[in-house]
């Protein structure tokens, strides 16, 4: 994330009754989109004709995420959608139609973000599928002024469980935390949220505590750190201090900076050598199987929410295949990546949306329509059973477009993370019950 604008996302708050009433006002905000989101047209949204693939023409499509950036970095998608797409073209492409995919560099700022929407809207692409962008108010009034749909995003702003036009695929960012805290509230002792200093970071001790207090456990500290810091000693001792007061009860340290997560770990790990034991934990998105091998020893026993399936899980198999085949040798495409995993989860949900089309037009209007009526998408049981017709909604009034809340629970057990417990964790009822957002 830049400093130039912030732009609230899900990632925690200087004063959180300060915010009170500006989350208050989102709430009716997301009420209308939800009431929006179950009608074919409305809101001001523009019937999009852009898009049109013609009869028989590609399938064009686009994916973005910021690249060579001093913030974060999500190279991996943009370039598993090119994978994706030569694999699917080289297996007579989707209903006998070529995919195009164009990608954008959004380079982790607010213009960056509208310049990609607007050459998508200008390219009359169908769908913005499987992309990462910090910056949804700058990106989705282009998207919606033409009636392009955003299939797949990381799940990381607020707009995208808003927009009629968003079509998220996982629970983004509110799933992990508010499934993390269930889970350390449970395990843990003392917590401490180590987070960035920004809007961005503001709901992220909210949806902490929701699921904490499932448990009955104390609100956890909220230590707000530089998200652009090249070093975290001080950081990482006032962590340390906080959840080691009690000797008597194992704290639990979380640190949630983005790209910036492994280097507060580097400064963790020297400073908690005059600490008792403390256990850390995480959300995929701050931590991978790539950081922990980078690492060292440093996240043994750590505890890691996820979206999906252990990176090691036999439902992998058929990306891993694709990766092999269509992008060995591109050190950009990771297949441990949650980025990489959710672009995947998103093409294999366009796929599915075109070729319930037929022989029909295919187009950001049409792909729309399917969606909404209740397009049914198995993904080979990486996720639930996807579809967001109105009643697959779950009843969180601050995330009216959420239809997957299912979050897996990974431990790092010798140096590899590994499913804590089987199967999915649901996580519905904390997001519902979270009435701060």
């Amino acid at each position: 994330m830049t400093g130039r604008r912030r732009t609230r996302t899900f990632l925690p708050a200087r004063s959180r009754p300060a915010r009170h009433k500006a989350l208050s006002r989102r709430v009716l905000s997301a009420g209308a989109l939800a009431a929006c989101a179950s009608i074919a047209v409305g809101c001001g949204v523009v019937p999009g004709v852009s898009g049109g693939s013609g009869d028989d023409g590609p399938v064009v499509v686009m994916t973005w995420a910021p690249e060579k950036t001093p913030a974060t970095n999500k190279p991996g998608m943009p370039a598993m959608a090119l994978a994706y797409a030569r694999w699917v073209n080289a297996n007579g492409g989707i209903n006998g139609r070529k995919l195009k995919v164009l990608t954008c560099n959004d380079h982790n700022d607010t213009v960056g973000a509208a310049n990609c929407a607007r050459r998508a809207v200008k390219e009359n692409v169908v769908a913005v599928v499987g992309s990462y962008s910090q910056h949804a108010r700058s990106f989705f009034s282009p998207l919606e002024a033409a009636g392009i749909p955003y299939l797949g995003g990381y799940g990381l702003t607020d707009d995208e469980f808003t927009s009629p036009l968003s079509y998220p695929v996982n629970g983004g960012q509110p799933s992990l935390l508010a499934g993390l805290g269930q889970e350390l509230a449970k395990t843990c002792g003392p917590v401490t949220l180590v987070r960035p200093d920004s809007v961005a970071g503001d709901e992220l001790p909210v949806l902490l505590d929701s699921g904490l207090s499932t448990g009955r456990h104390p609100a956890a500290v909220d230590q707000q750190a530089a998200e652009d810091a090249t070093e975290y000693s001080g950081h990482a001792e006032r962590a340390l201090k906080r959840v080691t007061s009690d000797p008597l009860k194992e704290g639990c340290v979380v640190p949630a900076l983005g790209d910036r997560t492994s280097t507060f770990m580097d400064s963790f790990r020297r400073a908690r050598q005059n600490f008792p034991k403390v256990r850390t934990a995480s959300v995929m998105g701050n931590v991978d199987q790539s950081v922990v091998d980078a690492a060292g020893s440093t996240y043994e026993g750590s505890y890691v929410t996820g979206w999906y399936p252990a990176s090691s899980d036999s439902r992998w198999k058929p990306m891993r295949d694709v990766i092999r085949e269509e992008a060995f040798g591109d050190n950009r495409v990771d297949a441990a990546d949650p980025g990489v995993q959710t672009t995947w989860v998103a093409y294999t949900v366009l796929k599915k949306a075109v070729e319930s089309l037929g022989e029909g037009e295919v187009s950001s209007r049409t792909l729309r329509r399917t969606l909404d009526d209740g397009l049914k998408v198995n993904t080979g049981g990486l996720t639930p059973t996807l579809s967001w017709s109105f009643q697959d909604l779950i009843a969180a009034t601050g995330f009216p477009r959420l239809v997957n809340s299912d979050v897996t629970f990974q431990v790092v057990r010798r140096g590899q993370l590994v499913s804590a417990r089987k199967g999915f964790v649901n996580v519905s009822k904390v997001l519902e019950s979270t009435d701060a957002l």
